[in-house]
């Protein structure tokens, strides 16, 4: 039964998320971790008559990093791509010119076999999209954001003029981007613009952490992380910072909102902890793919199990329920 719910999520991904229609030229690019989930989705992009290709490179190192020259090339070439590597490349200058070409871009990093057969795969996206479209819009047209909970945290984010993204989990036009099945609205803040303290308290689905054994504690002035306190997990990321020698990568570049109904509880996974409904995540580094002007090595995000989120000082998200039109009568 596992292989036919396997086949049945890899399909939903081709036809459902991607869009794929006959005779398109589709890459799927992997790492060799992944390459029993390449099989499924090859196998579901064969069966919508589409020409299906499969890229796997040795895993990078680290989240955002980009993909070997050869598989730029092929990204440059294709008219939808898939990408699921253990190592997440969404943010990598060559996905960004993948887009400008006119490539459909699904972003799956670290697509596993479980999670083509979890719920989160099976939502009505349709459904969900408007939702989802008018959070980023909301994102759009407000000057400033606050993000507040119990646990400490109290940070600001200047959003003038920064446009949201509503990721609907479907790519139907050239350039199209989304992530899945993590749907999620998120904005940019500008460059300077993000000031006050984070308590992370849920997990880094990126950099090969998972859930946090301990809180991670971050202060931030103008834009950038100036003190990082907290366990193990805390000293890895301070660590992977230091590799770099560009202050950028400490440069708060994403403030997300998760909005998957069926992904409700954090797991540590990439493709559920963006999504998980109602939770906040905040990324760090590389912000040029999602409308700022930071390019750097690396991009991840950290959550937060719950928060309080106001744009503009009117509260759109509390205890993990959205505060928006969309959700009125719910």
């Amino acid at each position: 039964m596992s292989l036919v719910e396997e086949i049945e999520g890899a399909r939903i991904i081709a036809d459902r998320i991607a869009n794929v229609q006959p005779d398109e030229h589709v890459l799927i690019v992997g790492d060799w971790r992944s390459d029993e989930v390449t099989e499924r989705l090859a196998t579901a992009v064969h069966t919508l008559d589409a020409e299906a290709s499969v890229a796997l490179m040795a895993p990078r190192e680290y989240d955002g990093n980009e993909p070997p020259e050869t598989v730029a090339a092929a990204m440059g070439e294709a008219d939808v791509i898939i990408l699921v590597p253990t190592r997440a490349i969404a943010h990598s200058a060559a996905a960004s010119q993948a887009l400008e070409e006119g490539a459909r871009v699904v972003a799956m990093g670290k697509l596993s076999l479980e999670k083509l057969r979890a719920d989160g795969l099976r939502v009505d996206f349709e459904e969900l999209a408007p939702k989802v479209r008018e959070m980023g819009d909301l994102f759009s047209s407000a000057e400033t954001a606050r993000l507040t909970a119990p646990n400490g945290t109290d940070v600001t984010f200047a959003l003038g003029g920064r446009e949201g993204n509503g990721l609907t989990c479907t790519v139907s036009e050239p350039g199209d981007f989304t992530v899945a099945y993590c749907a999620e609205a998120n904005v940019t803040p500008v460059a300077e613009g993000t000031n006050g303290w984070i308590v992370f308290d849920g997990s880094i689905p990126n950099l090969g952490i998972g859930m946090l054994e301990d809180d991670i504690v971050v202060e931030i002035e103008d834009g950038s992380v100036t003190s990082i306190d907290g366990g193990q997990e805390a000293r890895k990321v301070e660590r992977i910072w230091a590799e770099y020698d560009d202050p950028a990568v400490r440069q708060a570049a994403e403030l997300a909102v998760g909005m998957n109904p069926k992904c409700t509880e954090l797991d540590g996974g990439f493709i559920n902890d963006h999504g998980v409904f109602g939770t906040v995540h905040v990324g760090f580094g590389t912000s040029s793919n999602l409308g700022g002007e930071t390019r750097t090595p690396l991009h991840f995000d950290i959550t937060l199990q719950s928060a309080t989120l106001e744009l503009d000082g009117e509260t759109v998200l509390e205890d993990r329920e959205f505060k928006i039109p969309a959700f009125a009568d719910q």
